[in-house]
């Protein structure tokens, strides 16, 4: 197995990137892996936040090249189909975290190379340690980055000169320049400090209405990809019937009286 699935406590499911030898490099087994796990914790009823990780040393040091393999077939038309359906199929594996009707976390450290940026750009919320080296790496490779950076930065961090140079370039990006530009929201000491944070920002997540999570990612992930008016229209058809949610006369009561509310599942 290319992943560790564990529930460190209630509500909370952590997903743990699992080829240290590799500096959890991503070959196609854990693309794969990814996908099928997301799926499944995206119906686990008992599953409200994800946290996902790699190690001290690295959160993923980006595709396995030794994985990679040439679409150059015997004619270039024959190649383009087979290479559209293969990139299609990896960028499903990185999107399905987006798409998750459940906040993910991404808890980095180390190398956070290519793929790696890829899959801390899909998750809601960023945090990384001092030891965090973020690099898009694709330009030195002589291909374009089209599992998600290249779309998803730009609208994370909202510096463009900043992200075509550190594109173009395939520079090291340090933590501490990454939290200035916007790219993680807490840079931590050390690893251990790091995930037991993510993983209590997770259980501060999941004591709020399932509802009312689901349909703030819902509605932030719409509105970055459409204009205000659009997404004023949207929400008012979403809210048309979350409104209607006995989570919120629970939030509200809970909310007068100071009282713990538990809220059922989704």
């Amino acid at each position: 197995m290319t992943l560790k699935l564990s529930y460190p406590s209630e509500y909370i499911a952590l997903v743990t990137l699992n080829r240290p030898e590799k500096l959890n490099a991503m070959n196609r087994v854990m693309y794969k892996e990814i996908k099928e796990t997301f799926e499944s914790l995206d119906k686990n009823l008992d599953i409200r936040c994800i946290v996902v990780t790699g190690n001290e040393k690295a959160f993923c040091a980006g595709m396995d090249l030794q994985d990679f393999y040439s679409y150059r077939v015997q004619d270039a038309a024959r190649g383009a189909f087979i290479a559209q359906d293969d990139i299609k199929s990896l960028q499903d594996c990185i999107t399905v975290i987006e798409t998750c009707k459940k906040p993910v976390i991404a808890a980095v450290s180390g190398f956070c190379l290519g793929a790696g940026v890829d899959l801390m750009t899909a998750c809601c919320i960023r945090l990384c340690t001092k030891s965090t080296l973020v690099s898009i790496k694709e330009i030195d490779l002589g291909i374009t980055a089209d599992l998600g950076v290249l779309q998803r930065l730009p609208k994370i961090v909202g510096n463009g000169s900043w992200i075509k140079e550190i594109i173009y370039t395939g520079r090291n990006v340090k933590a501490e320049e990454c939290l200035r530009r916007g790219l993680v929201s807490t840079v931590y000491d050390k690893y251990e400090g790091m995930l037991q944070a993510a993983l209590t920002l997770a259980e501060e997540i999941a004591t709020k209405s399932p509802v009312a999570v689901l349909g703030s990612k819902k509605n932030l992930n719409f509105s970055r990809d459409h204009s205000v008016k659009e997404a004023l229209d949207f929400v008012v058809q979403w809210n048309s019937w979350a409104l209607q949610s006995s989570d919120v006369e629970k939030a509200v009561k809970g909310f007068l009286t100071k009282e713990k509310v538990r809220f059922p599942k989704l």
